[in-house]
C-alpha cells in the first residue's frame, strides 16, 4: 500500500482551514456520504450553537427521540437545520422536509413539504419520527400543510462555522453565488434553472471538503467546489471526469457501494443519476483483531442495529465485493455490475479545523479504488 506525502503539506500545519489542507494533499471525498433511508429538514433561524441542541425546547426533544431511532432500531436518519429564507419563508410559519426511501431500487428520495405555524412544528416532526419508527400516527391532520414542491430541487449548503470554521469561510460564498445566479429569486420570477431552492444549513459531515453540499431529492453529497465546478454539477451537463473528485457519494449507498457507483456514473455519464440502484456489500476484509473474528458470523445476524453498527465498525476495512443493481428509466437495461474496492494508499490531511489558539492536526487516512468492475 502506498502512503502519499505531499510535502506542501507540511507547509500547511499553521493552516486555519481543513478543507485547505484536504485540497491541497489531493484527498479523494468519494465514499464520505452518510448512508440515509429518511431525511428530517427543519427551518430554524440561526445561530445554531451548541446550546440549540441540548436545550431549545423544539431541538432537544426531537434529538433524544432520533437518537434512539438510529440507536435501538437502526434506522438510518439524517437531521438537518436550514436557515430561513426572505423569499422562500414566512416568520410566522416554520418549514418542515420529510425525505424517505420510496424502495430498495430507487433514484430520488420521496419528499413531503410541510408548511405550519411554529406552535405546531414540534408536534409535526415528532409525528414524522413516529412514522419512521414504525408506530401508530397522526400525520393525516396536517395534510392541509402539505405543499406540491416535488419537481424543486433543494441545495443544502454547509455553513455551520459554530461546528468547523471551514463551512462559513467556504460555504457561505458559494450559497451567495449559487442563490443570486441559479435559485429561485421571487415566486415569480426565476433565473437560470427555475426549480432549484438554495438554503444555509447545518453540519453534515466532511467540513474537511468544504464548501460540500447536498442535493436533495437525489441524495449527491459534493465537496471541494468551485465556481466552473458548480455550474457543470448544476446543469448536470459536460464531462464528467471533470468533476469526479468533487463527488462525496450518493447516500443510498454504504460506503464501499458509493466508491463503485462513483465508477458507474463515469461510466454511463450524467444519466447515471437518474437510474434507480441499489446497493449490497459482499465481502469485507483486511480486518483486524476482533473485527476479524466478529464480522464473518454478525454480518449474518438479520437485526438492523447490529447491521448499522457493525458496518460503521468495519468501516477501515482493506477491501471490499460490492454488488450494485440498475434499472434505466425505460426498463430497457436491468443489469448487475460486481467489483472489488481496495485500499489504494493513505494520504496525510487534516479532518477537522483547528479551534482558536490551536494547531491543525494531521493524520493519515484510506484512499480506494475500484477494480474488477464487471457486469
Amino acid at each position: 500500500m502506498q502512503v502519499q506525502e505531499n510535502p506542501a503539506i507540511e507547509t500547511f500545519k499553521d493552516c486555519k482551514f481543513c478543507s485547505v489542507v484536504s485540497k491541497v494533499a489531493d484527498e479523494d471525498p468519494i465514499g464520505t456520504a452518510s448512508t440515509v433511508d429518511h431525511w428530517l429538514i427543519i427551518e430554524l433561524p440561526q445561530p445554531w450553537t451548541a446550546q440549540v441542541f441540548t436545550e431549545d425546547p423544539k431541538i432537544a426533544p426531537l434529538l433524544k427521540l432520533i437518537r434512539t431511532l438510529i440507536l435501538k432500531q437502526g434506522i438510518k436518519l439524517r437531521p438537518v437545520l436550514i436557515s430561513p429564507d426572505k423569499t422562500y419563508s414566512s416568520p410566522d410559519e416554520v418549514r418542515v422536509i420529510y425525505y424517505r426511501r420510496p424502495k430498495i431500487l430507487f433514484a430520488n428520495f420521496e419528499k413531503y413539504e410541510y408548511i405550519l405555524p411554529e406552535s405546531e412544528s414540534s408536534s409535526l416532526t415528532q409525528e414524522i419520527l413516529r412514522k419512521i419508527g414504525g408506530k401508530s400516527h397522526n400525520l393525516n391532520q396536517y395534510q392541509q400543510y402539505l405543499q406540491s414542491t416535488d419537481h424543486i430541487r433543494e441545495i443544502l449548503i454547509c455553513t455551520h462555522g459554530n461546528v468547523d470554521a471551514a463551512c462559513s469561510r467556504f460555504g457561505y460564498p458559494l450559497y451567495k453565488k449559487i442563490r443570486s445566479e441559479y435559485a429561485i429569486q421571487t415566486h415569480l420570477s426565476t433565473k437560470k434553472t427555475p426549480e432549484l431552492r438554495v438554503w444555509r444549513c447545518s453540519h453534515f459531515g466532511g467540513h474537511r471538503f468544504a464548501p460540500t453540499l447536498i442535493e436533495l431529492p437525489s441524495g449527491q453529497y459534493w465537496g471541494h467546489l468551485t465556481n466552473d465546478k458548480i455550474d457543470q454539477i448544476l446543469a448536470r451537463q459536460g464531462d464528467v471526469t471533470k468533476v469526479k473528485n468533487n463527488y462525496r457519494g450518493w447516500s443510498g449507498l454504504n460506503k464501499f457501494e458509493q466508491i463503485v457507483e462513483r465508477e458507474l456514473w463515469q461510466k454511463y455519464g450524467w444519466d447515471w443519476l437518474t437510474y434507480e440502484r441499489s446497493g449490497k456489500t459482499l465481502r469485507k476484509g483486511g480486518l483486524t483483531g476482533m473485527q476479524r473474528l466478529i464480522y464473518p458470523i454478525a454480518r449474518f445476524i438479520p437485526l438492523k442495529p447490529v447491521q448499522l453498527l457493525l458496518d460503521q465498525w468495519t468501516n477501515k476495512a482493506t477491501w471490499a465485493e460490492v454488488e450494485i443493481k440498475f434499472s434505466t428509466p425505460t426498463q430497457t437495461d436491468n443489469s448487475t455490475y460486481r467489483a472489488r474496492v481496495e485500499q489504494k494508499s493513505s494520504v496525510m490531511t487534516a479532518s477537522q479545523s483547528p479551534k482558536a489558539g490551536q494547531k491543525i492536526e494531521l493524520k493519515f487516512l484510506p484512499q480506494y479504488s475500484t477494480y474488477q468492475l464487471d457486469k
